[in-house]
């Protein structure tokens, strides 16, 4: 082998080292702290510590790595990784600066993953290149079907809780009254729904107007239903027309657009179903002509 090229190969090899070396240290060395436990999150982080599983014992060291990478996110970069938490209704109770962290022990332990199969295989270099991305991806795909899986819930109840809040306030309850009997009478108190109505009057108990609280509640789950919903309420205030009728006409319309997007799902479905149809028709088109393809070739 060529004396240069060995030359280079451990040149390149101790500058790795020494840059992994200068990042351990650098990390190392940043001051850690402990992780805040006021506020929705902290109360998230408490319940998912509680639960146990693997997250009791792997916490703390996202806290860990969460900590010394806090220096290097950007202000830009935070705000987008509070947004996607704020959507996945603060799950796990992380913060931004956790989320990179918990991407990093993602990253760590597919490297760890892909070099035992690559050993089983033959090929670790290659596993663990493909490992370690792989699971880094991990804690987005998770929190972003967090979100989705809220965003769901609260579309698919609205309609009855506004029916419920309807009820409640033609009953004699005022807005917030109202809000309490869902949140007090729901059989699901982790429902994201549920949450959110208590979060409202938390917010409310705490001094925050009307407005201010049910507009937070827009922005944490931004979909068409609850936008309106918000601002049909807001409206019927500053106008002074009774809330309790425009509940029900905005229960009626949450309904009548959940059916339209039923129908459109149900539409949508045939056209992306020919795909899958044509490429069963085409297996069993091959099925039955390739028998007679293979008997005329033999005759020939």
């Amino acid at each position: 082998m060529d004396l240069n090229f060995v030359s280079f190969r451990y040149a390149t090899a101790s500058a790795a080292g020494l840059a992994a070396a200068l990042v351990t240290y650098a990390l190392a060395a940043a001051p850690t702290r402990v992780a805040s436990r006021l506020g929705m999150r902290g109360l998230k982080r408490r319940r998912a510590i509680e639960d146990g599983g693997g997250w009791a014992q792997l916490e703390p060291l996202v806290r860990w790595f969460g900590v010394r990478v806090s220096g290097i996110i950007s202000d830009s970069f935070r705000e987008s990784l509070d947004r996607q938490l704020a959507l996945a209704g603060d799950y796990l109770g992380l913060t931004a600066e956790e989320y990179v962290g918990f991407s990093l022990v993602s990253f760590l332990g597919g490297l760890l993953v892909g070099a035992g199969v690559g050993v089983m295989m033959g090929a670790p270099s290659l596993y663990i290149a493909m490992g370690g991305p792989l699971f880094a991806t991990f804690p987005y795909m998770l929190i972003s079907g967090e979100a989705q899986k809220r965003i769901k819930q609260v579309n698919r109840g609205l309609p009855f809780v506004i029916d419920l809040m309807a009820l409640a306030m033609s009953a004699g309850l005022d807005f917030p009254g109202a809000i309490r009997q869902v949140v007090e009478k729901s059989s699901d108190q982790s429902d994201a729904l549920v949450e959110e109505f208590t979060r409202v009057l938390q917010e409310m108990s705490l001094g925050r107007t009307r407005k201010q609280a049910l507009t937070d509640f827009a922005d944490r789950v931004p979909t068409d239903q609850v936008i309106e919903f918000v601002n049909s309420v807001l409206q019927a205030e500053a106008k002074g027309n009774p809330v309790a009728d425009v509940l029900q006409i905005q229960a009626g319309v949450s309904r009548m657009r959940r059916s339209v997007r039923a129908e459109e799902l149900a539409a949508k479905a045939g056209v992306a179903m020919v795909g899958p149809l044509f490429l069963l028709f085409f297996c069993i088109m091959l099925l039955v002509m390739a028998p007679m393809i293979m008997k005329l070739s033999k005759v020939e």
